[in-house]
């Protein structure tokens, strides 16, 4: 005999699957719902990473800034004592040059020529004086010629003021520094006076080598002096 189902078997069909297909959205919207907040999470690790490590970046910069201006302190007092080591030297080479110079500066001036200054800028040497007249200027630029710490004068002013009646005529003489070493012999007896010399004159000598012309790059000197031509 035939089985005949008169229950409402679709319906109950209908809810079941309307309940799985509920139980599934809720699972997939619980599982989407995590995966959301895994991902949030992890983004926001990442940027409190990145915010840590720029932090750690700032911090080090700022440590390299500082130790960058120590560094350029440290560079100026390094120049600074370079500079001051350089001026010493300089000073040491030119005690012996400055002897020597000022040893030719009284041998070469002759009667009638008086030095009002000096002044050194490196190997160059400006003579201020004043002189009887212009033949005693030549004899002493010729005595300058032949000295052996200075040489090639050259006469860049001249003129006749008057205040002076023995001696009316201001010049002013630039002559270079010379280590005699490098010079050719000359005449030792070359130099050259405005009058007949009186006997017991001094002769102009060649001064022994003892400095370098590169010793008078760096310095400078300027000496004022009023001694007169014997």
């Amino acid at each position: 005999m035939a089985k005949i189902n008169l229950l409402p078997w679709r319906a109950e069909r209908r809810k079941l699957k309307q309940k799985e297909f509920g139980t599934m959205l809720g699972l997939a919207a619980v599982i989407a719902v995590g995966l959301s907040f895994l991902i949030v999470m992890y983004y926001n690790g990442q940027i409190r990473g990145q915010e840590n490590r720029n932090a750690y970046l700032t911090a080090e910069i700022a440590t390299i800034e500082k130790q960058l201006v120590e560094i350029d302190g440290l560079d100026k007092k390094k120049a600074d004592l370079l500079s001051r080591k350089q001026a010493i030297e300089c000073l040491q080479g030119q005690r012996s040059l400055m002897v020597h110079l000022f040893d030719d500066l009284v041998r070469t001036i002759p009667d009638g020529v008086k030095l009002n200054g000096i002044e050194q800028k490196g190997n160059k040497l400006t003579l201020n004086g004043s002189s009887q007249s212009n033949a005693r200027v030549s004899a002493y630029m010729r005595n300058l010629q032949v000295s052996g710490w200075m040489g090639q004068p050259e006469l860049t002013i001249i003129e006749e003021r008057g205040g002076d009646k023995g001696l009316p005529y201001q010049f002013t003489l630039i002559a270079t520094i010379r280590n005699p070493s490098t010079v050719e012999s000359a005449d030792a007896t070359g130099v050259a006076a405005a009058t007949p010399p009186a006997s017991g004159t001094p002769t102009v000598a060649s001064a022994p080598s003892a400095t370098d012309d590169s010793a008078t790059d760096d310095c400078e000197v300027e000496t004022s002096t009023s001694g007169e031509g014997a």
